[in-house]
């Protein structure tokens, strides 16, 4: 029976599936005993980029398919590849060992951050090379997510801060939760110093940036004013870590995460356009989505299709020597990236921005404002000052995510889905 196309593999191992009343759908079979993996996968099957004339981007980054093969495999090779793992420290010390079939997301969201922490400390033209000694601040980043409780952004941390969001361990988050928690661990994280702001509502106010980004100015009292105390924004004191060595900073560097519904039940054609302006943009870290259940990370397009890695595979966790060093090939995809259409993608997606400097931002903002003025909707409001129709920042951290449909009626009611309709 042909559960997939030929060249996904399905491992059932350690399982025995009963087909019928216990399965009555092949999609039940396959939720609940199989794992969509690369490990068997000969490359020779994997499919490369088309031969054609349009660009391929990546990340801010413009390709040719038909002359930059070879760079184009560089930069994807390059980019952090965290999937399923096994055999990790129990979370939470009694919990599960493994993130299989569930952790998607929350691979996804270590993707995108990682991706931010490149471009800090490493820089978007950074490329990774198997087998060299890497550089110091490759290998202080990597040990970030690796699968222990006391690593800053490892699946344990994200899967006990979600317990705050409403997520049990072991639950499958959807783009706003994993979010919602990146931003949260990033305070901990004094040597990256991000300010990390999750936009809500389709809405990204500018003043709230600048204030999360340069708290010590007291906008109230001008924008040169210094502040005396951090300020508290969306429930949390964002920006309130120590300056340490870089108090003197006018700007801490921004990840800038966007959670938004492209339609109802499919994307709305009226926004691919303007999503694939994001991926042209310098600043794009990528955007994680998918499929209900199925998370991916998006790093491009071309033409038509999107360009992404796919966390669906389970392997060893790695355990770092004392020196902090250890094998990382597992962490970086060496063979072609996965396409999809994009009209399969699932509405439901959180888009990711990096901007190293105030100008930077500045230069985001008004690529912003000119692709609202092309064709296609606008994604997402750009405004200077919060405005008053916003519902309060503590309703907004309660916000669930899109795909929480049972729960999406309290905050959205049958009139917002008709302005979207007649917007068009």
């Amino acid at each position: 029976m042909k559960l997939l196309k030929s060249n996904i593999l399905l491992s059932t191992t350690k399982y025995a599936p009963v087909i019928g009343d216990a399965a009555s759908t092949v999609w039940d079979f396959v939720v609940k005993y199989a794992t969509l993996t690369y490990d068997s996968l000969r490359f020779g099957e994997i499919e490369d980029f088309p031969e054609t004339s349009e660009p391929v981007w990546i990340l801010g980054k413009e390709f040719s398919a038909l002359t930059e093969k070879d760079e184009i495999l560089a930069d994807v090779t390059s980019r952090l590849w965290f999937t399923y793992r096994k055999n990790f420290q129990p979370i939470g010390g009694t919990g599960p060992t493994s993130d299989t079939g569930w952790g998607c997301m929350l691979r996804c969201g270590q993707m995108i951050l990682g991706e931010a922490l490149i471009f800090r400390h490493l820089g978007r033209d950074w490329r990774w090379s198997p087998g060299q000694r890497q550089r110091a601040e490759y290998i202080s980043i990597l040990n970030a997510f690796i699968d222990k409780k006391d690593s800053y952004y490892s699946i344990h941390q994200i899967a006990q801060m979600g317990v705050g969001e409403g997520k049990s361990i072991g639950q499958w988050y959807g783009p706003n939760t994993v979010a919602q928690v990146l931003k949260k661990l990033a305070v901990f994280d004094s040597w990256s110093r991000l300010a990390v702001h999750v936009a809500m509502d389709n809405t990204v106010v500018i003043e709230e940036i600048k204030r999360l980004c340069m708290p010590w100015l007291d906008f109230d009292r001008g924008a040169c004013a210094i502040s005396d105390e951090p300020r508290e924004m969306n429930g949390d004191l964002e920006g309130a870590c120590a300056l340490a060595e870089e108090e003197t900073a006018l700007w801490k560097p921004l990840v800038l995460l966007i959670p938004l519904r492209l339609g109802l039940s499919d994307i709305n054609e009226a926004y691919i356009e303007p999503l694939k302006q994001c991926f042209m943009m310098p600043q794009s870290l990528g955007v994680i989505g998918g499929k209900p259940n199925s998370a991916h990370y998006f790093i491009g397009f071309v033409g038509d299709e999107l360009i992404y890695l796919d966390p669906h595979t389970t392997q060893p966790a790695v355990d770092p020597s004392e020196c902090g060093q250890f094998p990382d090939d597992s962490y970086h995809c060496q063979h072609p990236p996965c396409r999809m259409h994009i009209c399969e993608l699932d509405p439901s997606i959180a888009a990711g921005f990096f901007c190293q400097t105030e100008d930077d931002f500045d230069d985001w903002c008004a690529q912003i404002r000119k692709v609202s003025n092309c064709r296609g909707l606008p994604m997402f409001e750009l405004v200077d000052s919060q405005p008053s129709h916003l519902i309060s920042t503590d309703v907004l951290n309660l916000t669930p995510d899109f795909s929480d449909s049972d729960r999406l009626e309290r905050f959205f009611d049958s009139e917002d889905e008709e302005f979207e309709i007649l917007s068009l």
